[in-house]
């Protein structure tokens, strides 16, 4: 009884590994690339633009509800709001 348990898992382990498509789908070929510190890895605009916003929030060492308000200015693509003294 555990032999036949076994060779059926492996069975549909086997089966649903040789199902998988060969290509990528086409929407993740259309993927852009964000550079890292070890290489480049597939990403997405919004990626590279959290990024970008998380780097501007840390230069400006936004904390709390500021950093919260800022990264929602500049993850919407509005104009930023005018620093806060």
């Amino acid at each position: 009884m555990k032999q036949s348990i076994i060779v059926l898992s492996l069975a549909l382990v086997a089966g649903t590994s040789f199902a998988r498509p060969a290509q990528a789908p086409a929407a993740s070929a259309a993927a852009t690339t964000v550079a890292t510190g070890d290489g480049t890895t597939p990403g997405t605009p919004q990626r590279s633009k959290m990024k970008t916003c998380n780097a501007d929030a840390r230069t400006k060492d936004l904390h709390g509800p500021d950093r919260k308000a800022f990264m929602k200015q500049c993850l919407s693509g509005k104009a930023k709001p005018a620093a806060a003294s």
